[in-house]
């Protein structure tokens, strides 16, 4: 390829090139957003992001069952569980069996959790799941088709990974 062919291909790559960083700045700007809301919603509530979205949840539905929350919350149930033993253990929740089925167990704000959501940030869900659910449809599923592109790309092998909140990984 001589000099010309070369500066005519490098001219065709540029708007690829200039696509594919204003991506990367875009995907940067959604990760550390993410992570500067909810280290502030943990420092002004005490409680993590995701903790704060159970409390919500359960202040809009009360009497919610551990599976029909993590399944709100798209996590898994026993990471649900343990986010829940927390909030129980900081008095903000209860657990309660008081149904005809005694293996169903469903969930409530004390009154003190209820104080705490009071308080807290909003919106109690998140800044990234507000928006989320706020895109009209079509934006929201050509969003879903280029992620699942890119993680599909990334030979991801943990995709259960994407059943824990941010906040809850270690």
């Amino acid at each position: 390829m001589d000099q010309a062919q070369q500066v005519a291909q490098e001219q065709d790559d540029e708007p690829r090139r200039v696509l594919f960083q204003a991506v990367l700045k875009n995907l940067r700007i959604i990760f550390r957003s993410t992570q500067t809301y909810s280290r502030w919603v943990e420092k002004e509530s005490g409680v993590s992001s995701a903790q704060l979205w159970m409390l919500w949840e359960l202040y809009n539905e009360p009497g919610l069952t551990v599976s029909r929350l993590a399944n709100v919350l798209s996590i898994h149930q026993s990471t649900s569980s343990n986010m829940l033993d927390k909030l129980q253990q900081r008095g903000l929740i209860y657990r309660d069996r008081n149904g005809s089925d005694q293996r169903v167990v469903r969930l409530f704000l004390t009154d003190s959790g209820a104080a705490l959501l009071a308080k807290a940030p909003r919106p109690a869900q998140g800044a990234l799941a507000d928006v989320l659910l706020r895109l009209p449809d079509n934006a929201l599923a050509d969003l879903d088709s280029g992620l699942v592109q890119l993680v599909a790309a990334l030979k991801v092998k943990d995709t259960e990974a994407g059943m824990i909140p941010i906040t809850e990984a270690e």
